[in-house]
């Protein structure tokens, strides 16, 4: 299998991250997304990404507008038919991946390689949904993209073996380091770590602890760079919450049970860094916790 353009749909934090990536790698990037906003959004998020790397002297200006050359958007699925590889990054829902993926399919290259980037729901599933399920595999990368290492390569029971090992060849062509799971509810990552932060809710909601004393305490007293609190609302309490939905449904373990004040805050907008508040209020010039 050869890769030499990638289209990306989804042009919120994950899919911007992957565009960039991609092209920083010497690929042909396609981004998409259903708005024109959201376009100019992540393009604009790819530059300013890119200018920190410049002024650390990681990379020069010409570097960087080889790398924003490399990238066009379009708000038609269609557009990305002419790709070797597209990665679904929509929002973590299912039915939204699944509907995503069945309109997209008609436009696509009989050689062309499907991945999604979600972080929690059954591959072997959504690939079924295709007419190319040897042909689709989960690439869950981490965020940030452009700074994290890792990419989760998670086989459906369909994925074919050539198709398992070109995913692992271009996960190291782009600079990346894979850990490959098996095809279980959340896989490695978010099943070890959402548990944690949902754990960390139901501390605050039965009232061991508060807000700061909670992320204090796991920051120094288990040497994590980031409390579980903080982190929840660095990923998106709302993904938080439909992780612990899948988990829950799927593992019909009640370990898994959402804890009541994280749906609560998901249910009020508070959703964390993206919309300025979550367990914390990032409105002013430094987080305050909001309980």
């Amino acid at each position: 299998m050869t890769f030499q353009t990638i289209g990306v749909i989804g042009a919120g934090q994950m899919g911007n991250g992957i565009a960039q990536v991609f092209a920083a790698s010497g690929f042909e990037v396609r981004l998409n997304d259903l708005s024109g906003d959201a376009l100019e959004g992540a393009v604009a998020r790819i530059s300013k990404s890119l200018d920190r790397q410049v002024a650390r002297g990681r990379a020069t200006d010409a570097e960087k507008a080889v790398v924003m050359s490399r990238i066009g958007t379009t708000t038609d699925l269609g557009d990305l038919g002419a790709s070797d590889l597209v990665i679904e990054a929509a929002t973590e829902r299912e039915d939204i991946k699944a509907r995503i993926l069945s309109d997209l399919q008609p436009s696509l290259q009989s050689h062309t390689v499907l991945a999604s980037n979600t972080s929690s729901i059954s591959i072997t599933r959504l690939g079924a949904g295709t007419d190319r399920p040897e042909r689709f595999i989960g690439l869950h990368f981490m965020n940030p993209v452009p700074v994290m290492k890792l990419v989760e390569l998670i086989r459906g029971i369909n994925t074919s073996e050539e198709t398992y090992r070109a995913m692992l060849g271009l996960i190291e062509r782009i600079g990346k380091v894979s850990a490959s799971a098996e095809d279980y509810p959340a896989f490695i990552v978010n099943r070890v770590l959402i548990p944690m932060i949902n754990e960390a809710v139901y501390a605050l909601y039965e009232g061991v602890g508060n807000v700061a004393s909670i992320d204090a305490a796991m920051k120094l007293g288990a040497n994590h760079p980031m409390g579980p609190l903080a982190l929840g609302d660095f990923i998106g309490l709302d993904t938080c919450l439909a992780i612990m939905n899948v988990l829950h449904g799927g593992m019909a373990d009640t370990k898994y049970r959402p804890c009541p004040l994280l749906t609560k805050y998901v249910e009020a907008g508070w959703l964390g860094r993206k919309v300025g508040r979550g367990f914390y209020d990032y409105r002013g010039e430094t987080p305050v916790p909001t309980r």
